[in-house]
């Protein structure tokens, strides 16, 4: 007679299409009813894409073997408990005139989120928009470093702080202010309040855009944002790898509870374009690793190679059906601007990773 634990263990081997992970790791399986004859697996499925959803029931009932049983798949519709905001004064908790808040979030460390909300507000400004960069991940800031500003903002005469300017972007840290030296130890309600002072006792003015870049994951800051800053909307980073896009969904589950638009991903370190000459090949191409290439009459070539997988980023933004605002590649113009303190829409406009950030800047402004 088979039993619940011997289903699980079968559907340990139904992967969610798309993905290398099974769906009962990534916790669908909701329950598992026998019946008589009968067995009914219950899922939850957060996506409202039909075809995956059909795929999904279709391997199920390919892999579940229970002779005599007849199998029926349930899927119930995933829809977070949201928290409520009062949106009746939006921004009321915000020192200045914002148009749009907008959020720069990655369920984990490591993905070069604070280098593409930098790089994003930087291309807002250069498009001519008036817009704020807020680094709100109180335990490692890193716009000190990335801006290259070793600097104290001043405090006008009502006490309020004033953000510092380059490139008519306006910028405020918590590492501006603590110096970016010793480690901040501080408990959870002691980083939810200084979030909230960086709203409240900041001048910031008249602005079309305040992007804020988020610490990864989903702790204290996000829970403030939740319940005091009516966000506008958010963005979720990640890389092409298994581990920070099985995160993404954890992100993405998060700006639905908060009742907060989810305007797209973005797939950082997508690729990487490795460009070179070899002048004294008379041949159409050249092999690199076993790969063969294609070089030109001078024997120049240019070749695009996947560092972790290829196509996580849009498989992963598919599911959750919201657009993949842009795959950005790692780029040594990128690292060399970031060492310069210079977001590289002004330290090269016309490299091809800067129109990247121009072109992500544009579709979000027209959103």
């Amino acid at each position: 007679m088979i039993n619940k634990n011997e289903i699980l263990h079968q559907l340990k081997s139904v992967n969610y299409p798309g993905f290398n992970r099974d769906i009962v790791s990534f916790g669908m399986v909701k329950e598992i009813l026998i019946d008589h004859n009968i067995i009914t697996i219950m899922l939850s499925i957060s996506s409202q894409n039909e075809e995956k959803k059909s795929q999904l029931v279709k391997d199920i009932k390919k892999t579940i073997v229970a002779d005599g049983f007849e199998v029926k798949i349930k899927v119930l519709e995933s829809q977070p408990k949201s928290i409520k905001v009062d949106t009746s004064n939006k921004h009321q908790n915000v020192d200045g005139n914002i148009t749009k808040i907008i959020a720069v979030a990655s369920g984990k460390g490591g993905v070069g989120k604070s280098t593409v909300a930098l790089n994003l507000a930087a291309a807002l400004t250069s498009e001519g928009h008036k817009t704020g960069l807020l680094d709100l991940d109180i335990y490692g800031p890193s716009l000190p470093l990335t801006m290259g500003i070793q600097a104290n903002p001043e405090v006008d005469e009502n006490q309020k702080i004033i953000p510092l300017e380059k490139h008519n972007l306006k910028l405020m840290s918590f590492g501006f202010i603590s110096g970016n030296k010793a480690p901040v130890v501080w408990r959870g309600p002691l980083v939810a309040k200084m979030t909230e002072q960086f709203f409240k006792d900041v001048k910031w003015g008249n602005l079309d855009y305040l992007i804020l870049d988020l610490p990864p994951g989903t702790g204290d800051v996000q829970l403030t944002l939740s319940q005091k800053i009516p966000l506008d909307g958010a963005i979720i980073v990640t890389t092409p790898n298994d581990i920070a896009l099985t995160d993404v969904r954890k992100g993405a589950d998060m700006f639905k509870k908060v009742e907060t638009e989810l305007l797209g991903v973005v797939e950082n370190m997508s690729y990487m374009q490795i460009s070179g000459e070899a002048p004294d090949s008379k041949n159409s191409h050249i092999l690199i690793n076993g790969q063969k290439v294609s070089t030109n009459e001078n024997g120049q070539f240019n070749l695009k190679v996947d560092l972790f997988k290829n196509g996580g980023g849009k498989t992963e933004s598919t599911r959750l059906d919201v657009p993949l605002l842009a795959e950005i590649p790692y780029s040594q113009p990128l690292m060399e601007s970031i060492d310069s303190g210079e977001p590289i829409v002004f330290y090269d406009k016309e490299s091809t990773i800067a129109q990247i950030f121009l072109r992500l800047a544009k579709q979000i402004s027209s959103l």
